[in-house]
């Protein structure tokens, strides 16, 4: 390597000025230094969203919506969860409908429970019945047929006139009749092909009995209906009331009236739509006696 052709500087003595300059950056970094540590040191304090934030204060009650299907929201009450208590299928008292998205069509085909219950009622002709919900409806078969068997095993359901009695079966069972909760286009198709329309503005709104069929419409059964909205009846006693009226028009019965202004809704009263003067009441039986209106 050729050597340079000129020599390393002399290292130059620092006038004041330079000294003045070293003794300032000395000062500098001593500070920047001492801010690092204490900002190290303080723990970090994530800042609160705003009020109403949505993620902070998302429910876990949205059902899961299957895409790409069209979905329908309520709004619901400050009272609303979709959440059964411990001990109950149902949802909890207090909760007069439920919240989020949930699908108005879903894919046409059925799950089935397979569980099969012990006979309930003491005296009359058994009918067995199969239960199903909806794929893509995203609600679940097993919490469905929970509700629908505690229902209609309860002596203030149709068993406890003495004239019926009911059993919960399999898939693969002989059933005489079916409970299918079903999203509103394919509850208002099945309601068509069963003689019955169930569309109020053009949408199907209401649920019904088709021959062997008792088709629940998935809006009704998340979202309740105005009589007990208005009321503030929960919606638990709602969907006792829609299982009780359709598998009601299964055994035979039709339509009835109030039979008095102010007292019990007999439950084959449209109480979806109008209580025609009565209250909301859930059940074919009233302190242990069938209740009945006029028929219509």
């Amino acid at each position: 390597m050729n050597p340079s052709p000129h020599p390393p500087a002399e290292p130059r003595s620092l006038s004041s000025g330079d000294r003045w300059r070293q003794a300032w950056l000395v000062v500098l970094a001593a500070t920047v230094v001492l801010f690092t540590v204490v900002a190290v040191g303080r723990p970090f304090e994530p800042q609160a969203g705003p009020p109403g934030n949505a993620a902070a204060a998302a429910s876990p009650s949205s059902a899961p919506v299957p895409s790409p299907v069209a979905t329908t929201a309520l709004a619901a009450p400050a009272t609303a969860s979709p959440s059964p208590t411990p001990t109950s299928p149902f949802p909890a008292e207090g909760v007069l409908r439920l919240d989020g998205n949930f699908p108005v069509k879903g894919s046409g085909g059925f799950d089935f429970a397979n569980e099969r219950g012990p006979v309930a009622g003491s005296r009359g002709t058994i009918r067995r019945f199969k239960v199903a919900v909806e794929k893509g409806s995203g609600e679940d078969v097993a919490a469905f047929a929970a509700q629908v068997r505690a229902i209609l095993s309860d002596e203030r359901s149709w068993i406890g006139g003495g004239n019926v009695r009911m059993q919960m079966v399999a898939a693969a069972d002989r059933a005489d009749f079916t409970v299918y909760l079903a999203t509103r286009e394919t509850a208002g198709r099945m309601c068509e092909m069963g003689g019955t329309s169930i569309r109020i503005n053009g949408v199907p709104f209401t649920s019904c009995r088709a021959v062997g069929k008792a088709i629940i419409n998935l809006d009704r059964w998340r979202g309740s209906a105005r009589p007990y909205l208005e009321a503030g009846v929960g919606l638990a006693a709602y969907r006792q009331y829609v299982i009780n009226h359709e598998v009601g028009h299964e055994l035979g019965h039709r339509h009835e009236g109030c039979p008095k202004a102010g007292g019990p809704a007999p439950v084959m009263v449209q109480q979806t739509l109008t209580l025609r003067g009565c209250v909301p009441f859930s059940w074919p039986r009233h302190n242990g006696r069938d209740l009945s209106g006029p028929r219509l």
